[in-house]
Formats: structure tokens, C-alpha cells, sequence
């Protein structure tokens, strides 16, 4: 998954500052459908993790039904917090 190719997709450009308000809630909420409709494991994460980086994203029990991507995505989160702080 390009990052570059999903701001695009979902927002209209590859620069997030230049969204308006109201086209990133646009975005947030069809790639919100879309994570709901994916049906491939990879390409669910993906996606999860941008919502996530937006802070947009579903909670994890509802998000990913196998242990597994629930306890990868929890070290998503321990990675990027810890980046960020």
C-alpha cells in the first residue's frame, strides 16, 4: 500500500495539509466503509493503521476478530507511541 497512493484515493492529495476539514472527514469516512467491506487481511491492516495514525480507527475487538492482528496491532500502537513521545 503506497501512502501517497491512499491520500489520494481517500482524500484527493498526497499533502494532507492541503485537505480541507471537511474532505478529510470525507475521506476518513469512505475509508472507514472500505475497511468495513475488505475482505484481505493485509490490505484490512493497512488501512486500520492509516485510520489509526488519523485517529479514526475502530477499536481493536471490533476491528480484527483473530488474536493475532489484535496483538499486532496493539504493538502498532506501543511503536508509534513510543515515536511519538
Amino acid at each position: 500500500m503506497n501512502l501517497d497512493d491512499q491520500f489520494l484515493r481517500y482524500f484527493g492529495s498526497s499533502d494532507l495539509a492541503e485537505v480541507t476539514p471537511a474532505a478529510l472527514q470525507g475521506g476518513i469516512d469512505h475509508m472507514r466503509v472500505d475497511f468495513g467491506l475488505e475482505q484481505d487481511r493485509e490490505r484490512r491492516f493497512g488501512l486500520w493503521t492509516l485510520l489509526h495514525m488519523l485517529g479514526a480507527a475502530p477499536d481493536l475487538d471490533i476491528a480484527f476478530p483473530d488474536a493475532a492482528d489484535r496483538a499486532a496491532a496493539r504493538r502498532f500502537i506501543e511503536i508509534t507511541e513510543h515515536h511519538e513521545g
